[in-house]
């Protein structure tokens, strides 16, 4: 059975302040997503499934409808606030959607094998898709899942401070935890995040997460009875948000299986501030000259 590869594309993008999920990057006016789905095709993945806002589906569509016919199956899903709140008071001043675990649960009707997940707006690169597509086919299952975990700095950003989940990994490469680094950045040789007591090292080659997880759509159910059980202790907060490592963090501790972490070599690259986009650019031009990519993705 060949894997799903399941899209976060709902987000409201307010840090780079447009919806940059759908910003042209290639020679053709090709998104970071048209780079992840080629990989994905490319790797052995047999569907694409969007998570989008309703209200830019049909633009959305027009952009990826017709790039993707004939080369990959397609699906939409929409991450309503409503969706799987079972009948939940939600705050009317709630406008925020409830978060990366929720945008994934939404997809349940949809997805029946096992499925990636990736971030819209992030360039993972072809290694990691092949490393996801071959653990989805043969060795996920209800016991286990995956996280493709990347080397920290291939994951920086030269325009500002990022976000980072630095994972911490057993004698067999398993997932124990993921700990949210806010403010990382690169100074000299060294890396380095900062917190309210001051600044503190990172060794320069933690394996950190870029939300690039894989999972059985077993995924669902657990995932349905933690929404459920975050709504009633966090639901009333105006931003609280339900995290995939929140699912996954549960996951391990219930002794439900175990989460694999899956190194890639590749280089991770992204929109997190508007000044990337030139940097974001020039990767893609230089991988295209190297011929890791062809010119025109969908007209060869």
């Amino acid at each position: 059975m060949q894997p799903t590869l399941l899209i976060l594309a709902a987000g409201m993008a307010s840090r780079y302040g447009s919806m940059k999920q759908i910003q042209g990057f290639g020679p053709n006016n090709e998104t970071i997503m048209d780079y992840s789905i080629y990989d994905a095709i490319r790797a052995g993945f047999g569907k694409v499934v969007f998570i989008i806002r309703k209200d830019f589906a049909d633009q959305f569509k027009e952009i990826f409808e017709p790039k993707l016919k004939g080369k990959i199956a397609v699906d939409y899903v929409y991450q309503e606030l409503t969706s799987y709140t079972e009948g939940y008071n939600i705050p009317e001043t709630r406008v925020k959607p409830w978060g990366t675990a929720h945008a994934v649960l939404c997809a349940e009707q949809n997805i029946k094998e096992p499925f990636a997940v990736i971030n819209a707006d992030d360039f993972y690169g072809r290694d990691a898709f092949e490393k996801a597509a071959s653990f989805l086919k043969n060795e996920c299952s209800v016991q286990k899942y995956a996280i493709i975990g990347y080397d920290l700095s291939k994951t920086l950003s030269e325009n500002g401070t990022v976000s980072r989940g630095v994972c911490e990994v057993d004698a067999n490469q398993n997932l124990t935890s993921i700990t949210e680094r806010t403010k990382i950045y690169g100074e000299g040789n060294k890396i380095y995040y900062e917190d309210a007591i001051g600044k503190h090292e990172v060794p320069f080659h933690s394996s950190v997460s870029m939300n690039f997880w894989c999972f059985d759509d077993s995924v669902f159910e657990l995932s349905k009875e933690l929404f459920r059980a975050f709504l009633q202790a966090q639901g009333s907060e105006e931003k609280s948000e339900f995290f995939i490592p929140l699912v996954a963090d549960s996951f391990i501790k219930q002794n439900k299986g175990v989460i694999k972490v899956v190194p890639t070599s590749a280089q991770w690259f992204g929109v997190t501030y508007k000044e990337d986009a030139p940097s974001v650019q020039k990767s893609i031009d230089d991988l295209i000259a190297s011929g890791a990519y062809p010119k025109s993705l969908w007209n060869e």
